[in-house]
This record gives structure tokens, C-alpha cells and sequence, in this order.
């Protein structure tokens, strides 16, 4: 093997995607201009939703998404102990208390049995959520139809967190098209399936909600007369009627973006034929992929498999030689209720049992569409040697 580091994710970009960049260079617009608009199309009539609103980040975009469901400072919000600290961190920016759901072990998902569990605990002492955040770890969907009937006796909102699941399916139909939520969020940093550099996307079927999210996002100012609180003073007015934020994506960004959305599914195609030959290696080993659910496609954003015989110094002594190896083996995530900032919200070890489980033996490994099949060999080889 060579001496290449072999990264975990990385983009892919080709010289159309290097072209159509290049085009908005020598365009009139760099910031906002026709490309924004064209790719938050694009993604909605991908999807399947009505509407999309495109950020400059996921984190972004599940900020605004709180608060256009209303978010404040009596509310609480459920999301997922595994994910990156955004999922969680959104609703503590709108000032409300946050609480994680456990997960399911196989899938590392939100379980719904424990959402279950939890929202009837949760109904006794008058503490019901009013938003949950299912994250789809690695880019499987969560059992969004299961949690969207809870949703439905227990009265909350729903975020999708599909930073990780562009291109996947649920049942057969895209996610992001938002049947069993209200918003949907995405990713599109670079190692995420597509990416636009930076950038985030929330679409959702209600014009109310999407109409909001493009006005939070853009310092809360309007320019539509029919949206202002007087007569209009001519075509230069416009009115700030909240409080917002500049959360706005660039056109170099949607230029970006739209010249990678052309290759989303072959790049989904291309990491599910990569998961199936991983799959294959590990299936008479000590190593134990998640497992997808026979409901859905992933995106396989990440790869992860649990060590499950194995103790944390083992857990870390694996990783540490691989990347000795120059494989660049991660682990996503730790769990956010252990965050030094979480503990001292209250929250402690023992909390979520199967999340703390998780992280003593999950491992990702590289798996993106720029690798060799000679480096997804090596990886396989050098995993296998170690456990």
C-alpha cells in the first residue's frame, strides 16, 4: 500500500463543479442572485417537498427551523445523544431546555420504543417536548412514520436532522420530502454526500414555515410590500420585522452545489456498492456493521461498525493503530450528553445507556467515492488484523 493517508470522507469534485463556480466568478452576483433560488428548486423538486430555503450551514438551518416552529424559552426539545452537538445545541440558541431519546443499538438511530417510553413519562409530569429531532446516522433514516403517530398522540413537532441522508429513500420515497415531519434539514459541508463548500437546506410542504426560515435567515428583513407594516417608501425600503440573522447562502455556494446535486445518485450508488463489499468482508468477524432496515436506502454518508468484543482501550487502541496505518478511522459521535457543557446542564453518565454503549465500540471507517478498491481492500485487511 502506498503511503496516501486514506481519509474517512472526502468531496468530490469534478471540473464541471470546478466550471460552474468559475461561471459565478464572472458573473454580476456573488452573494444573492439567480443560482440560490435554482438550487433551493432543485432540492425541492428532488425531494419531492414543496419548499426549500437554503443556509450557510445544517446548524443554521435547524436554528431557524426552531424557531419557525416557535421555539422559545418554556419549550423543550428531544433529539439524539448520537449526533454531532448542532442537533441538540439549535434549541438551546432559542433559549430552550433540551433531553435526549435513547437509541436503537442495531441502527444507532432514535429509538422509537424509548421515544414511546419516555413521552408517556414525559405526559405524567407535564414535560412533553415541543419539537423532537430524529438525527439518521450515517444516512439511514430514522422509523420516521413510527415517531411521526407519536407526534401525533403526543402533540410535537417534528425536525428531520438528515444532515447525513441527502439521497437516501424511506419507505421508498425521499427523505426530505417531509410526509412525517414538518421540516427537513440538510448538509452539504464537504464530507457529507454533495457539498457546496458550506451549506445547509431546510424544505418543508408549508409555505407559512418556509416563508419564515427565508426571513430568519436573512437578518428578519422583508422587501415584500405586502408583508410590511406601512405603505412602502419605494423600490430601495424594506422593513426588519423580527429579529434574524445572516444565515444566507452564497451564489459560489448554490453553483456549487447544483453542479454536485447532478451526481448525487451515482455517488449514492457508488458508497452503497462500497457498504455491500464492506458487509461481505466483515460478515464471519467480531465486527458488526449497523444495520439497515429492510424500509430503507441509505446514503452511507459514514460507515460505522462496533467492535463488540471489545473493551474501550481496545476500542481506542484500534483506531489509533489504524491511523498508524494512515487510515483515518473516526468515531461518530460521542455522545452529546457527556459534553463537559451538557454534564453541567445536569446530565450525566447512566443517562442513555444504549448511546454510552454505542460509543465504546463504534468505529467509522473510510468510505467515500474517491477511494480505490485496492484502499478499500487495505482498510478491510488492516481492520480485520487488528480485531
Amino acid at each position: 500500500m502506498t503511503n496516501k493517508v486514506i481519509p474517512y470522507g472526502k468531496q468530490s469534485i469534478s471540473q464541471d463543479d470546478i466550471d460552474a463556480v468559475i461561471d459565478v466568478l464572472k458573473s454580476d452576483w456573488l452573494t444573492q442572485g439567480p443560482k440560490v433560488p435554482a438550487f433551493e428548486q432543485a432540492i425541492a423538486d428532488y425531494c419531492g417537498v414543496n419548499f426549500a430555503c437554503a443556509t450557510n450551514s445544517a446548524t443554521s438551518a435547524l436554528h431557524i427551523a426552531c424557531l419557525a416552529l416557535g421555539v422559545g424559552e418554556s419549550d423543550i426539545v428531544w433529539t439524539s445523544p448520537i449526533s454531532f452537538v448542532a442537533s441538540a445545541n439549535c434549541a438551546l440558541y432559542c433559549g430552550a431546555k433540551v433531553d435526549f431519546v435513547d437509541i436503537d443499538l442495531d441502527t444507532g438511530n432514535m429509538s422509537p420504543s424509548a421515544l414511546e417510553q419516555k413521552l408517556i413519562s414525559a405526559k405524567k409530569i407535564d414535560s412533553l417536548p415541543k419539537v423532537v429531532i430524529p438525527v439518521h446516522l450515517a444516512g439511514q433514516s430514522c422509523d420516521m412514520q413510527a415517531i411521526y403517530q407519536l407526534a401525533t398522540k403526543y402533540d410535537f413537532k417534528i425536525i428531520e436532522d438528515a444532515s447525513h441522508a441527502i439521497g437516501a429513500k424511506y419507505l421508498d420515497k425521499p427523505v426530505g420530502n417531509c410526509e412525517f415531519s414538518d421540516i427537513c434539514v440538510f448538509s452539504f459541508h464537504p464530507v457529507k454526500i454533495i457539498t457546496s463548500a458550506e451549506g445547509g437546506m431546510a424544505v418543508t410542504n408549508s409555505k407559512k414555515l418556509d416563508k419564515k426560515m427565508k426571513r430568519l435567515r436573512s437578518h428578519g428583513i422583508t422587501n415584500n410590500p405586502n408583508e410590511m407594516t406601512e405603505s412602502s417608501h419605494g423600490p430601495w425600503y424594506y422593513q426588519q420585522l423580527e429579529l434574524g440573522f445572516n444565515y444566507r447562502m452564497t451564489e459560489l455556494q448554490a453553483a456549487l452545489g447544483l453542479s454536485q446535486l447532478k451526481q448525487l445518485d451515482s455517488f449514492v450508488r457508488t458508497r452503497n456498492d462500497m457498504a455491500k463489499k464492506y458487509n461481505r468482508a466483515f460478515a464471519n468477524s467480531n465486527i458488526v456493521h449497523l444495520t439497515q432496515s429492510n424500509y430503507c436506502y441509505s446514503s452511507y454518508h459514514l460507515y460505522i461498525v462496533r467492535l463488540t468484543h471489545s473493551g474501550i482501550a481496545e476500542h481506542k487502541s484500534v483506531i489509533t493503530s489504524m491511523r498508524e496505518q494512515e487510515i483515518i478511522a473516526h468515531l461518530h459521535y460521542i455522545p452529546i450528553h457527556l459534553q463537559p457543557y451538557y454534564q453541567e446542564l445536569g446530565f450525566s453518565e447512566g443517562d442513555f445507556p444504549n448511546a454510552e454503549t454505542y460509543y465504546k465500540q463504534a468505529v467509522t471507517i473510510p468510505l467515500h467515492p474517491t477511494m480505490t478498491a485496492d484502499e478499500q481492500q487495505f482498510v478491510i485487511n488492516t481492520l480485520i488484523g487488528l480485531v
